[in-house]
């Protein structure tokens, strides 16, 4: 894919987010691999969500360099974290990390994500988490996140936030849409006790996760076209 198609892709995706309410004032960030596949783009720091356009990304490299564009402040955290994942997983090509206020609270509880929905069925025994040791200053924090991803495309920063990625733009926000209204629904549904939830057997939760993942060739490119013709750069 062309860079000036990722980029579009990658405004577009901060747009939506922002327009779901999904964003943090300037505190999160997403990102997408270039063509050359050596470098990302990502806004700028101090940008909100809304804000975002194709001119307005910044091109870095996994070293954490900006090639090109203006920053308001050099956003260590998010630099390393995105650059140490892209190095470790050729095959991931969009990274979103978010601090909605659902994926937080579940970020924070000792089970975790519970497959109590058909939201959370979606990541029913493929999803990783990431224990709390405060900002991602160093590389080897960065290293530290990708290892506990593993394999999977799906993660919770404990007492932070979520993580997710794709192998595209439409995969990562698939993901993170779905994971939004699971924490929504476990926060909710806790509120009457973990006694009183029905969850479904590992068998159901299994069928269930391949043929949601499995049920259109392209995940997440339905919702993704849908969405683009509803938001405009």
């Amino acid at each position: 894919m062309k860079d000036k198609i990722i980029k579009e892709n990658l405004a577009l995706a901060y747009r939506i987010l922002a327009h779901l309410k999904m964003d943090d004032l300037t505190y999160t960030h997403l990102s997408a691999r270039s063509n050359d596949g050596n470098s990302f783009y990502i806004y700028p720091f101090g940008t909100f969500f809304a804000e975002v356009t194709p001119s307005s990304l910044l091109e870095v490299d996994f070293s954490g360099t900006v090639l090109h564009g203006k920053e308001y402040q050099y956003n260590k955290t998010g630099y390393i974290i995105h650059s140490l994942i892209y190095r470790k997983r050729s095959d991931i090509n969009a990274i979103f990390h978010l601090h909605t206020i659902p994926g937080v609270a579940v970020s924070a509880m000792k089970q975790g994500l519970l497959p109590i929905s058909q939201f959370a069925l979606h990541f029913y025994n493929n999803i990783k988490y990431h224990d709390y040791n405060s900002l991602a200053l160093q590389e080897i924090a960065g290293k530290n996140i990708a290892s506990d991803l593993e394999d999977q495309y799906v993660m919770f920063l404990r007492n932070h936030g979520t993580l997710t990625c794709g192998k595209t733009i439409h995969e990562a926000m698939f993901y993170t849409n779905h994971l939004e209204k699971a924490c929504m629904v476990q926060v909710a549904a806790l509120a009457a006790g973990l006694e009183n939830l029905i969850i479904p057997s590992d068998k159901i939760c299994k069928q269930s996760n391949d043929a949601l993942l499995n049920f259109e060739k392209d995940l997440g490119m339905r919702d993704w076209l849908a969405l683009k013709r509803y938001i405009k750069l």
